[in-house]
C-alpha cells in the first residue's frame, strides 16, 4: 500500500472521469483523502502553489468542456488574463477545475490517463 495520506482527490460524484481515477486509487491501494471539488474547491493560495509546483501550463488546470468556461467564453479571455486573475476564477469555482485533480503538493495530475496515474501514484 502506498503511504501517502496527503494526496488529496479533488473529485465531483456525478464525473464519470473522477469515479475511473478513485477506482484506480483504490485498486491500487493509494491513500487518499478525497475532497468535493464543486463544494470545496481549493483555495487561490492552494492553487498557486499546486500549479507552481506541477510544472504544467495554468490554462491546463481549465475544464474546457464545463458549461461554465463555455459561458464565460473563457476560450476567449483566459489568452489576455493574468496568471493571477486566472487563479481568481479557478478558486471561485470548482467546476472551472478540470478533474479530477490528485495531488500531494508536490506532484499533480489532471484528468484520468492510467499511464499518467500509474506513473505518478503508482508502487
Amino acid at each position: 500500500m502506498t503511504n501517502a495520506p496527503n494526496i488529496r482527490l479533488y473529485s465531483y460524484a456525478k464525473c464519470g472521469t473522477c469515479r475511473k481515477a478513485k477506482q484506480w486509487l483504490d485498486t491500487n491501494e493509494v491513500t487518499y483523502t478525497e475532497i468535493p471539488i464543486v463544494d470545496t474547491p481549493p483555495s487561490k493560495e492552494e492553487l498557486h502553489q499546486i500549479w507552481q509546483n506541477s510544472g504544467l501550463d495554468i490554462r491546463k488546470f481549465f475544464n474546457t468542456s464545463g458549461q461554465f468556461y463555455r459561458e464565460l467564453n473563457l476560450k476567449e479571455k483566459l489568452p489576455t488574463m493574468s496568471e493571477d486573475e486566472m487563479l481568481e476564477l479557478l478558486a471561485s469555482n470548482g467546476k472551472l477545475i478540470k478533474r479530477p485533480l490528485i495531488t500531494n503538493g508536490a506532484k499533480t495530475t489532471l484528468g484520468f490517463k492510467e499511464q499518467t496515474l500509474e506513473e505518478m501514484w503508482g508502487k
